[in-house]
């Protein structure tokens, strides 16, 4: 089969072809050298790796996997999912401009709220699921980037990704996606226009809570793209051997569990909805949900593994149901094979997140105990 033939699942299953040809493993190989020798001619050994920062064999296998299922012309990965978010945004020069989607994931809107002010860069804020108020700030506004996250963490709002392409030329703007809830298998963002897809590696593409890392990946080399990959070579943004030989392991089951996951889920979503203890259910697969219809058009394969709900009774009653759940671990994160509850007002209490609303993680448990976990929680 040719490069571009093989699905998702098949990619994903054979490491993109990759074995450990000096032995025949068909895993393949971890290296963790820092440095690789010349002959006594003076000449490399492998004339591809002279130093890890910059030539790392695992690093350069994630890559690949994930540039083809992404659909990417060439991939990045990060020691983190920030670090990816602080490479696209230190392309933007002192006194230039961003457009930011409001009520995303708290510690991205932080960060850039703080580079900005120490770049003296302007900063605009705007709900990007409201498609009309994307285009008026986009019409009144130059910027160097617009980013958006779908669905977004914690309230999984739907942005409509072409649409924001359209906004972004209006803006003169490069369109970037952070799309770790949706993963590369069920919304393939540069498809829909986007310039770079960013992921926090860290959540569902490695999915065992065990490796740190991020993505960034792009529809087309360009100047912008070339900037981000001098920076992080040079500045040692990189991810280690060890990490990324993990993170290449665990993406080979990623579609299986990305399967179950989103069907887990989408059970859940609909237990919850019907609950007497539940007020609403912040889900995009379901129809009730204001994004749905976008949703069922932009991704493919499911509606993600993530969601939160506002519980009936308000901040004691939420986390003494959190508090009583026995296989929803109470812990931050999202993405892994277990299952995780996190009280999102705990974290962040000055950003508008209902004291009532639970976020969970559903992972590839059996969709039963969950539930039933769920219900004893909720019913005290």
């Amino acid at each position: 089969m040719q490069r571009n033939d093989m699905k998702p699942a098949t990619i994903a299953a054979q490491a993109a072809g990759a074995i450990d040809a000096a032995s025949g493993g068909v895993v393949p190989p971890l290296q963790p050298s820092t440095t690789f020798v010349r002959d006594r001619d003076y000449q490399l050994v492998n004339q591809d790796n002279v130093y890890l920062r910059s030539h790392n064999e695992a690093v350069r296998l994630g890559e690949e996997i994930l540039s083809r299922l992404e659909g990417a012309e060439d991939t990045q990965l990060f020691p983190s999912g920030m670090a990816a978010i602080a490479a696209v945004f230190r392309t933007v020069p002192n006194g230039g401009a961003v457009i930011v989607q409001s009520g995303i994931y708290w510690g991205t809107t932080k960060w850039i709220r703080d580079f900005c002010i120490r770049r003296d860069i302007t900063l605009h804020e705007v709900e990007a699921s409201d498609t009309a108020a994307l285009q008026t700030i986009c019409e009144a506004h130059e910027a160097q980037i617009l980013f958006v996250e779908t669905p977004s963490n914690p309230w999984l709002k739907t942005v409509d990704i072409a649409a924001a392409r359209t906004c972004a030329d209006r803006a003169g703007a490069s369109l970037v996606v952070d799309s770790t809830a949706a993963t590369p298998l069920l919304t393939r963002p540069l498809e829909l226009g986007a310039d770079i897809v960013m992921h926090s590696a860290t959540k569902v593409i490695n999915g065992h809570s065990d490796v740190l890392g991020g993505v960034l990946s792009t529809r087309r080399r360009n100047p912008m793209w070339e900037a981000i990959c001098m920076d992080r070579n040079e500045a040692g943004a990189v991810m280690g051997p060890f990490e990324a030989w993990l993170l290449v392991r665990s993406m080979r089951t990623l579609p299986l569990r990305v399967e179950k996951m989103c069907a887990n889920a989408m059970r859940v979503a609909e237990f919850l909805a019907s609950h007497p203890e539940v007020e609403e259910v912040l889900y995009p697969g379901l129809p009730s949900h204001e994004g749905h219809t976008l949703a069922s058009r932009q991704m493919s394969g499911g509606y993600g593994f993530l969601m939160s709900f506002l519980v009936k009774g308000g901040r004691e009653v939420a986390l003494a149901v959190a508090g009583r759940l026995n296989l929803f671990h109470r812990a931050t994160s999202l993405g892994g094979v277990e299952s995780l509850v996190e009280h999102r007002h705990t974290i962040e209490p000055h950003t508008g997140i209902p004291e009532s609303l639970l976020r969970i993680s559903v992972g590839i448990e059996d969709a039963d105990d969950l539930i039933s976990d769920l219900n004893q929680a909720l019913l005290g």
